[in-house]
């Protein structure tokens, strides 16, 4: 068996559903109050467990076993910590660009978008739905990166335009066509846009 088929196999496996992912849809708000419990690790997960079969049996639906929950609860487990990994390494970057940074930001996630997208295409043939959300998720990255530098341009343009007109009006002002106090009222505007 070639690597490639092993993933293949490991990937068709991941695609079953569990029995919590099977549970009718008025157990909606036990299963997010379950994950929740998950997430804040406040209590043991055999204590989670117990409350959430009784909050299922108060409607009507049957309980989930040990394993089922186990297994559930370990999946939860690994995508909560790459969540919170990706969170940290965002405010990493974030704190280091320092605030007035932020299309830096957008370019950084726009690009990490575009690997993840990608990897899923090298990881295997998609199928056509997953497909059409890869192309969507693309198509927004491109699109951010685009505006970004559009806005970026605009903010370099504008900044050019503003160094320009103070120099001008500076220029003026030793031509003793604006008197002193209209020049800084005029200058206080360029640069600050108040008086």
């Amino acid at each position: 068996m070639t690597l490639r088929q092993a993933q293949g196999d490991r990937r068709e496996g991941r695609g079953q559903l569990s029995s919590i992912d099977l549970l009718p849809e008025e157990a909606g708000p036990e299963i997010v109050w379950a994950l929740e419990q998950l997430r804040e690790r406040r209590q043991p997960q055999n204590a989670i467990l117990a409350e959430f079969n009784a909050r299922l049996a108060d409607r009507g639906i049957g309980s989930i076993s040990k394993s089922s929950f186990n297994r559930y609860s370990v999946r939860r487990a690994i995508l909560f910590r790459k969540i919170d990994d990706r969170r940290r390494i965002m405010v990493d970057v974030k704190d280091q660009l320092g605030p007035d940074k932020a299309d830096d930001v957008t370019m950084i996630v726009s690009e990490m978008l575009k690997i993840a997208v990608f990897d899923r295409l090298e990881d295997g043939a998609p199928d056509t739905p997953e497909l059409e959300k890869l192309a969507r998720i693309l198509r927004h990255s491109v699109k951010a990166q685009s505006d970004t530098l559009d806005v970026n341009k605009a903010r370099a343009d504008l900044q050019d335009r503003l160094d320009r007109a103070v120099k001008a009006v500076a220029e003026a002002d030793t031509n003793g066509i604006v008197n002193k106090d209209t020049l800084s009222k005029i200058t206080s505007l360029l640069t600050t846009g108040s008086m």
